[in-house]
């Protein structure tokens, strides 16, 4: 186990920097096993006199270091582990240091590696210490020339900015020197050297330049980079057009690489990406791949500004960077696919990941206060609460105003690392607002519980509503004071039609009801008739909400809510309630029936489409329902939730045959959101078929997969095939396995379908695949298909009442650990809400976090979240 105690990072312990660079330049002898790195640094004193110079540095070994032309002995200056001190330095110097690292042993993946046979680099947040001597914080911003030499087997050569020149040199090599104008941190320097095949193609920019595009790719791949190319095009001119940014260089790069611990990352100029976040066609992609590549493709390139030329001053401001991007990447994909379908996944995601955050004991706020490894704090709270924060500011404040505010930020913030006070202020600047209250979002961890009585008055013919809110205690934060909750909401009458009503002395139909307090209470007036109350419309806030309403309100929501999301979430309300009831022990059959006829009657809605009728027939996961339930019972959870399914399917039989013939697809595949759409609404319907698995319907999933035309269809009949198990699913496995065994992106797919696979001997099926020749723990992608998703997304095998799924699990956490703490750190998660489950689970799992905890040699990374997961106060 460890001995010492890794000592915390503080918010309130930042301090400017004590040196800036303003200019370096980086000479790269790339040898896989031994790399030279030179840097010259122009260092010049910004804090008190007599101060060291501190770099961070490591797993490098030093060569030289020299100061103003002088090389040092080693009695001048202390090198250890992780730093270089050198005392005694003037106000202003060059600093010269190389340094040889050894890419090909990085099983890291930071700082430089080698992913299929070509150098990458990944530096943020604290990569770029593994590279060379530095300051490794995202407030010191410099001017980069890049110059790089390697033998001609490594045919790119790549790094950030516009290239000033390239040639060839004796014995074979060759060398390209890259210059970045833009001052930088080093988490945004990027380098890839090897053989990439190329897509090509240019945009002219509102300002009429031409910039020209380019995605680098594995030999032969290009072609399935023209999806990730027509995303980056749309990305570029709609940031434009919704935000007035234009791209600042002549040269935009992505580039895939095979091994890499993110999805992708947003270096000035030079993205790098995983693969499986680029690469799409209709063979070899779902149409979730293919949404998954337009949002992220056009997340990364929205940090050029949000990101890249305004930076964070500290690492406590990442969601300064993440949630206003997200923010950004859900408003292009709505515009893209449809706002309320798209509006109702980003919804799903949200409560999948960052609401079991919010309620353990890794809850933090959006903006943490301390952390041991930031590479911890990519969490959905920074990612995804931090875009609903943003969110729920333009509501608050209109779109007008938003747009006002997010000008002056880019005006007054260019080119510097700032904070979320310095973000918010602009707000409160353009509006006279005081927003100090807001600020709170961003300190206080926890998801608010909102509810709402209501009391219909029909002699005055008003609706009083009783709003209150209430945030549970989270770790360090056992009191909670109130937020500013925007509540969007609006009335239905008995048969579904909007009703008008008066607020705040204006007839409307819709109203933004803020609750800024404890308690509040809102008379609404000129209601004619009892209404059903249809409310937080368009998940208006991040929070939890609970009304008074009898079931039948939301009956009448299901079928006619005009805000799709509330429609939608009526749907959701309804089946978690029946689910919740029978795996209680109380089943409610007439109910159950009742809501697959309500399902049945929004399935023949012509108005809905079908991207939002597969929603609908969707029920809620079995870790959305273990949060509702205290202390959650996997097994019950499970066996309610197929229950309600079998009725779903017997129901709608006869619905979901027509409507799986009826949306069978014949042309030329399409990836746009229609013809999604209509993908999904049949893969759902034979999915929920399959959960009857009679002969009929499993000769329908077999010729389902058999027919396929398209890997989106493939899998759906895989998901039906499983199901139903048995030799065909066998059968299919094998088949697809056959089919795409050189595809390594496919086979993720094969071995996570089969990670989710709930059948008998789930777990002993998951510990086979981990001696499958395929099966390479040391590749990201493919561990995260494997154990993850077993993890995250097969609830009822990984809580075996034997605790078998958790020795697994921590076994994995433990190996990995050893040469990846990062994708190890990341594994953590299924066993760190131990507390919410019955007490003999709960137990079982605490006992693998202690036995992890134990371990000799373990990680900051895994360390950190471990203990955070065994904290008596969690």
């Amino acid at each position: 186990m460890r001995t010492d105690t890794p000592q915390p990072v503080r918010l309130v312990d930042y301090r400017p920097p004590a040196f800036l660079i303003d200019e370096v330049r980086l000479d790269f002898d790339l040898i896989p096993t031994a790399t030279r790195v030179k840097a010259r640094l122009s260092v010049r004193r910004d804090g008190a006199a007599g101060e060291p110079l501190v770099l961070n540095g490591e797993r490098l070994k030093l060569i030289s270091v020299a100061v103003d032309g002088r090389v040092l002995a080693t009695s001048d200056y202390e090198v250890d582990a992780e730093f270089l001190r050198i005392p005694n330095v003037p106000d202003a110097f060059v600093l010269e240091t190389e340094v040889e690292i050894n890419p090909q042993a990085n099983t890291a993946l930071e700082g430089l590696y080698m992913s299929g046979g070509r150098f990458c680099t990944q530096c943020e947040a604290e990569g770029f210490r593994k590279i060379t001597y530095w300051p490794d914080r995202p407030d010191v911003l410099s001017r980069f020339t890049v110059r790089l030499e390697a033998d001609k087997a490594f045919h790119r050569l790549l790094s950030n900015g516009n290239l000033m020149e390239a040639g060839e040199m004796p014995g074979g090599r060759h060398y390209a020197v890259w210059n970045d104008p833009f001052p930088k941190p080093c988490y945004l320097f990027a380098l890839v050297a090897g053989e990439l095949d190329v897509l090509e193609d240019s945009l002219v920019t509102m300002s009429g330049r031409t910039v020209d595009l380019r995605i680098y790719v594995d030999p032969g791949m290009a072609p399935r980079a023209a999806y990730a190319m027509d995303s980056l095009k749309r990305s570029m001119k709609w940031d434009e057009q919704a935000f007035g940014r234009e791209y600042d260089l002549d040269l935009f790069m992505i580039v895939a690489v095979r091994d890499f611990n993110f999805g992708a990352m947003e270096n000035k100029g030079l993205n790098i990406f995983n693969a499986s976040l680029l690469l799409a066609d209709e063979a070899t992609a779902t149409d979730l791949d293919y949404e998954r590549i337009e949002g992220v493709v056009a997340h990364e390139y929205f940090h050029n500004w949000t990101g890249d030329r305004i930076t964070c001053r500290d690492w406590f401001q990442l969601c300064l960077k993440e949630g206003l991007t997200v923010f950004r990447d859900q408003s292009f994909s709505g515009d893209m696919r449809g706002h309320a379908v798209q509006r109702i996944k980003d919804v799903k995601a949200l409560r999948a990941r960052q609401f079991p955050e919010d309620q353990g004991p890794m809850a933090h706020p959006v903006r943490p206060n301390s952390f041991l490894k930031i590479d911890n704090f990519y969490t959905a709270t920074i990612y995804e609460k931090g875009s609903e924060v943003i969110r729920m500011l333009k509501t608050l404040i209109g779109a007008e105003d938003f747009r006002r505010g997010m000008d002056l930020y880019f005006e007054r913030w260019d080119g510097h690392a700032t904070t979320v006070e310095a973000f918010i202020e602009c707000f409160a600047e353009v509006t006279g607002r005081d927003l100090s209250n807001f600020f709170a979002w961003y300190e206080q961890a926890g998801t608010p519980r909102v509810t709402i009585a209501s009391r219909y008055d029909a002699d005055k013919r008003t609706l009083e509503l009783d709003l209150s809110q209430s945030t549970p205690p989270t770790p360090g934060q056992p009191s909670k004071r109130p937020l500013p909750i925007p509540v969007a909401l609006g009335l239905l009458d008995s048969d579904g039609r909007t009703m008008a009503f008066d607020y705040e002395g204006a007839a409307t139909d819709q109203a933004v009801i803020v609750l800024d307090e404890a308690r509040k209470r809102v008379v609404l007036s000129g209601v004619d008739s009892d209404p059903v109350l249809s409310a937080l419309r368009g998940f208006s806030a991040p929070v939890v909400m609970t009304t008074d309403a009898p079931p039948k309100d939301r009956y009448v929501a299901l079928a006619a809510d005009p805000d799709l999301f509330n429609r939608w979430e009526a749907g959701q309300d309804l089946a978690r309630d029946l689910i919740l009831a029978r795996a209680a022990g109380k089943p409610d059959e007439i109910a159950e029936e009742r809501y697959a006829e309500a399902v049945g009657r929004a399935l023949s809605d012509q108005a809905s489409d079908e991207a939002f009728k597969a929603l609908i027939l969707a029920l809620p996961s079995e870790s959305d329902l273990a949060l509702a339930m205290r202390p959650a019972d996997p097994q019950a959870i499970h066996a309610a939730r197929d229950a309600l399914r079998l009725r779903m399917a017997l129901h709608l039989d006869d619905m979901l045959k027509r409507l799986h013939i009826g949306l069978q697809e014949s042309g030329e595949f399409s990836a746009d959101a229609a013809a999604a759409g209509r993908r999904a609404l049949r893969n759902a319907a034979l999915e929920l078929m399959a959960i009857n698995p009679r002969g009929d319907v499993v000769e329908r999933a077999a010729g389902h997969y058999q027919a396929s035309g398209n890997m989106t269809d493939a899998m759906g009949g895989m998901q039906a095939l499983m199901l139903a198990g048995g030799e065909p699913f066998a059968e299919a496995l094998s088949d697809f396995y056959a089919r795409w065994k050189a595809e390594p992106l496919v086979i993720d797919k094969w071995f996570a379908l089969q990670a989710r696979d709930q059948g008998e001997g789930a777990l002993g099926r998951v510990m086979g695949l981990t001696t499958h020749p395929a099966f390479d723990a040391k590749n990201p992608n493919r561990l995260r298909a494997l154990v993850a998703t077993f993890g995250a997304g097969n609830p009822a095998a990984f809580h075996d009442p034997s605790g078998a799924g958790y020795r697994f699990l921590a076994d994995q956490i433990l190996m990995v650990d050893g040469f990846n703490p990062m994708i190890a750190a990341r594994l953590v998660d299924p066993l760190a809400g131990w507390r919410r489950y019955l007490p003999e689970l709960g137990a079982l799992m605490r006992a693998e976090l202690v036995r992890i905890a134990g371990h000799e040699g373990l990680s900051k990374n895994v360390y950190e979240l471990v203990t955070r997961a065994l904290a008596e106060s969690a």
